[in-house]
């Protein structure tokens, strides 16, 4: 069974880790969605990896197991959001890493203006000041339900709560908000 308290590895590394277009499109991909560092990265590409092998062992099934799991591995997909309700099974091939990057607690707290740049959402969601369905959530990788999207916002305790906290004046754009008159 193994150790419970040695972490295994959760990504496979690719097998030319030096290839400049592949250094390229990870830095730009890691700047665009604040990502800590590769291995983030290279474990949202394995995910998706077993996502899609998946989903080719499917297509290889007979048809009554395919009816039986093909239901149930769709509503999973779209339950977490990466795959539209009405979705078929060839979509799941179409999937790109990017349909995963947008589906962390950090990418979506940014998109939703609750803070400044993309790194300062990774921060926020550090020290705890973001809750998800009433509960702090402290890990920036975290993917976020479908369900729990509109229940995103500042934790109750967190002093970014406060209206009148200096996070809190600007909008989605960065731009300052217009004072308000008496």
């Amino acid at each position: 069974m193994g150790d419970p308290k040695k972490q295994r590895k959760k990504y496979d590394s690719s097998k030319n880790p030096w290839s400049k277009d592949q250094i390229e499109a990870e830095t730009k991909l890691s700047g665009e969605y604040g990502l800590r560092n590769r291995r983030e990265l290279w474990r949202y590409r394995t995910m998706l990896s077993n996502i899609r092998g998946i989903a080719r062992s499917l297509l290889g099934e007979t048809e009554e197991e395919r009816s039986r799991i093909e239901p149930l591995f769709l509503k999973k997909l779209s339950r977490l959001g990466i795959l539209p309700e009405e979705a078929k099974i060839d979509d799941i091939l179409d999937l790109d890493i990017r349909d995963l990057l947008e589906r962390r607690l950090q990418t979506i707290v940014y998109r939703l203006g609750l803070a400044k740049t993309i790194y300062q959402a990774r921060q926020i969601i550090t020290h705890r000041h973001i809750e998800v369905s009433g509960r702090a959530v402290s890990v920036p990788g975290y993917i976020v339900r479908r369900l729990d999207e509109a229940n995103i916002g500042y934790s109750p305790n967190s002093m970014l709560s406060d209206k009148t906290h200096p996070l809190r004046k600007f909008e989605a754009s960065g731009a300052p908000k217009e004072p308000q008159q008496e």
